[in-house]
């Protein structure tokens, strides 16, 4: 079987109709299981996408990630948490989506076959050298996200990808690729399974080493995470109590005077 139909090859479980819900669940359970050994084989790869990217980041460069439909959508998804997360500007990770935003809800026929609408996209963002840009496509050959990555590197622009299949298109344009091969699916082709967890769980591993390694993180602590609920301020006090060895109500007061755990603890030890 060639290397490029890995995603798209016969699942290994048959007549999934006539299974009972607990086959039908202990099935995909099994294949889930397989994920995490998949990207283990991956670790170096994507070491060395995280150290180039945290490089970039750290000269005032942003972070990209591109792709159509599902993988789309979790580069999304993994931008949008950053800022809440970790107390980062929108602007310093962000995602885009083929289609525009209206396909984050809604399929855009077609909108993954243009080579070169990534590109304009991009640049809707001055994208320059400083930068760096993740292409996500579990096929590793979306049109969209090839032609944009290519383009990229033509002005000097690094990039990654994260596919699951090996030796695809899309890793041919990547300065730093990971092909996280988790094999066929539970239903065939349908890659927003175990391709889609693949990819939800490196893409964890990129955002959260990249904000450690800016500093957003002290000990274990969101330090600099957006105060926007209640739970998020009770979760931010006890941090406080922690860092401090202080009583609730003196570290919730801190919390409310300084408006961040980061600058309550370093005010408080004081």
């Amino acid at each position: 079987m060639a290397n490029d139909s890995i995603t798209e090859s016969s699942s290994n479980h048959h007549n999934l109709e006539n299974l009972s819900i607990r086959d039908l669940i202990a099935g995909i359970n099994q294949e889930d299981q397989t994920v995490p050994n998949a990207i283990a084989n991956e670790l170096d790869s994507i070491e060395a996408l995280i150290a180039r990217s945290s490089e970039q980041l750290k000269k005032g460069g942003r972070l990209f990630y591109m792709g159509a439909g599902t993988s789309g959508r979790l580069g999304i998804v993994d931008a949008s948490e950053c800022p809440p997360t970790f107390g980062v500007d929108p602007d310093l990770v962000i995602g885009i989506i083929a289609g525009g935003d209206i396909a984050i809800r809604t399929a855009v026929e077609f909108a993954e076959d243009d080579t070169e609408q990534g590109w304009k996209d991009l640049n809707q963002y001055n994208i320059n050298s400083n930068d760096f840009v993740i292409g996500i496509a579990a096929s590793g050959s979306t049109p969209y996200v090839i032609g944009a990555l290519k383009t990229c590197q033509e002005n000097n622009i690094p990039t990654g990808c994260i596919t699951c299949n090996p030796n695809s298109s899309l890793s041919q344009v990547s300065d730093y690729p990971i092909a996280v091969v988790v094999g066929p699916e539970f239903v065939t082709g349908s890659t927003r399974m175990k391709s889609g967890t693949a990819q939800k769980l490196v893409l964890n591993m990129i955002s959260t080493a990249c904000m450690i390694q800016l500093g957003r993180v002290k000990g274990n602590r969101m330090v600099d995470m957006q105060l926007s609920n209640d739970k998020l301020v009770d979760r931010g006090t006890k941090m406080i109590m922690e860092g401090l060895g202080i009583e609730y109500a003196v570290a919730k007061d801190l919390l409310e005077k300084h408006g961040s755990v980061r600058e309550a603890i370093s005010q408080g030890s004081r």
